[in-house]
């Protein structure tokens, strides 16, 4: 009792910690698996561009541990997305906090292991470094404990120390990467060629560069030097919090970051004591709680000893010279490495599709653009704030001029991404779940004959030319990314 009482002064008390993390965890994996419902089939179902049933012919449950190994249906992912969201609410309304110890970490295991299922699956449209994220930090969220009982600082602790590696393993890519951080001019260009522009991305970009530079040594001084204040005694620890939360919602408001940034802003409550939250929130006193049992006691002990065994390899790498970026060491996505944008492109392209009917394919005036929902296109299109809602196909367009030959003629399949091409057949199929994904369909009545797709260069307008034209972006066309293909070109043989 007299060690937990001075930890307890020292990291200062967590019930209502544990209620925010909890609701806030809840809330994000609501999204992820409302992102899941209206994606995921059209992605990598049965008919998906990269279908889950041809995965799993050459990737066994070891490597890639999914209920989907027993057996895939689209009916199966739909069950497994329902009991998501349902689970996701019931933890949003604290219903599950009200019962036994175990109901609680029943539930929030079940809610892990369900996206763990999807995430092993879904190849490159689920590879990013905030579906690692979430499902570790819903992992630990199991081991908070329902309301009844007394917290344990075991889980807030394994979540302070994810929140650390988060902030020190991005600011460390950074310093490591692109030069343009250490000479503090990477915000030049960043706002215009990051994935997805928000609405205030456009009046980020046009900021004074003094402005620019002194964003990036703020950046700097959240992610390098504040992630240590995380341990210390409080009221240290909920100032660290507060400036990474600060610095989180300036990446909010500039930016479609998915759910990456208000993940972080949700494992920013774990740097605080209860008594700092009362200071800036109406909630009441909370009880102490009763005792833990035995049983969750010896779990927890086994918690923290696993932890600490696989914090190895993540550490080693924050002081590696190879520094990895979003590394998961092991299948079940724990206590991963993480980190962002350690460069940044200095011109933005995107890759334009198009359809058109006319014989002769390339006759420019008979091709309509297929809008994407959050990748920019028209040139008078505002962007929309989509996070942290997660538009998978809009951010994988993003990475296709980073990865794809741009200066060969002719069209050679292996030199493209397959799920591009299989997107481009779909289109000449006029498959309504793909065309779901999709702002709008130029061809609502019959496919188009040929589809190809265009290489622009996008830049935002000056404020004098969106004045006179009321243009958002001016575009210059490259050449071709794809020439004009039929379902013919595309069969086999």
């Amino acid at each position: 009792m007299a060690t937990a009482s001075v930890f307890e002064s020292y990291f200062g008390g967590t019930s209502l910690v544990r209620l925010l993390l909890q609701r806030g965890l809840a809330a994000v994996y609501f999204v992820a698996f409302l992102s899941a419902l209206n994606q995921f089939k059209a992605l990598l179902g049965e008919r998906g561009l990269l279908p889950v049933t041809n995965y799993l012919r050459h990737v066994g449950f070891r490597e890639a541990p999914s209920l989907f190994h027993f057996r895939y249906s689209d009916r199966l992912l739909t069950g497994v997305v329902w009991t998501g969201l349902a689970l996701s609410l019931v933890a949003f309304t604290g219903v599950s906090e009200h019962g036994p110890w175990w109901l609680s970490l029943l539930l929030w295991l079940v809610l892990y292991a369900l996206y763990l299922s999807i995430v092993n699956v879904g190849q490159t449209f689920y590879a990013f470094g905030w579906e690692s994220m979430l499902l570790e930090a819903g992992f630990f969220a199991a081991f908070l404990g329902p309301a009844a009982l007394r917290p344990s600082l075991v889980p807030v602790l394994a979540l302070r120390w994810m929140l650390f590696r988060v902030e020190l393993g991005a600011g460390l890519i950074k310093l490591r990467g692109d030069a343009c951080w250490r000479n503090l001019t990477c915000l030049y260009f960043h706002y215009e060629t990051q994935p997805l522009p928000n609405p205030l991305s456009r009046t980020f970009h046009h900021f004074p560069r003094p402005f620019q530079r002194m964003s990036v040594a703020f950046s700097h001084v959240v992610q390098l030097a504040v992630p240590f204040g995380l341990f210390a005694p409080q009221p240290v620890a909920s100032a660290a919090g507060v400036l990474i939360i600060v610095h989180q919602l300036l990446l909010i408001v500039s930016g479609n970051y998915a759910w990456l940034n208000w993940l972080t802003v949700v494992l920013g409550f774990s740097a605080f004591s209860d008594a700092t939250l009362r200071l800036a929130l109406p909630f009441r006193a909370a009880d102490a709680g009763a005792a833990r049992p035995l049983a969750f006691e010896l779990v927890l002990y086994a918690l923290a000893a696993s932890t600490l065994l696989l914090s190895v390899k993540p550490a080693l790498n924050l002081v590696s010279k190879n520094q990895a970026m979003n590394e998961a060491y092991n299948p079940l996505h724990l206590v991963g490495s993480y980190g962002a944008f350690g460069s940044v492109t200095r011109e933005r392209y995107e890759v334009v599709v198009e359809g058109g009917n006319e014989l002769a394919p390339n006759d420019a005036a008979a091709f309509r653009e297929y809008e994407f929902k959050g990748k920019p296109g028209d040139p008078r299109r505002r962007p929309r704030q989509w996070a942290p809602y997660h538009l998978r196909l809009d951010w994988l367009m993003w990475f296709l001029p980073l990865r794809i030959p741009l200066k060969r003629p002719g069209f050679v399949p292996h030199r493209h991404e397959l799920w591009f091409i299989r997107l481009v057949e779909r289109l000449l199929q006029g498959d309504q779940p793909t065309l779901a994904l999709l702002r709008s369909n130029p061809f609502p009545e019959t496919p188009p004959r040929f589809v190809r797709a265009t290489l622009y260069r996008y830049e935002f307008t000056t404020r004098e030319e969106r004045k006179r034209t009321g243009d958002v972006w001016k575009r210059t066309r490259v050449g071709e990314y794809l020439p004009a293909l039929s379902l013919a070109d595309l069969r086999p043989g």
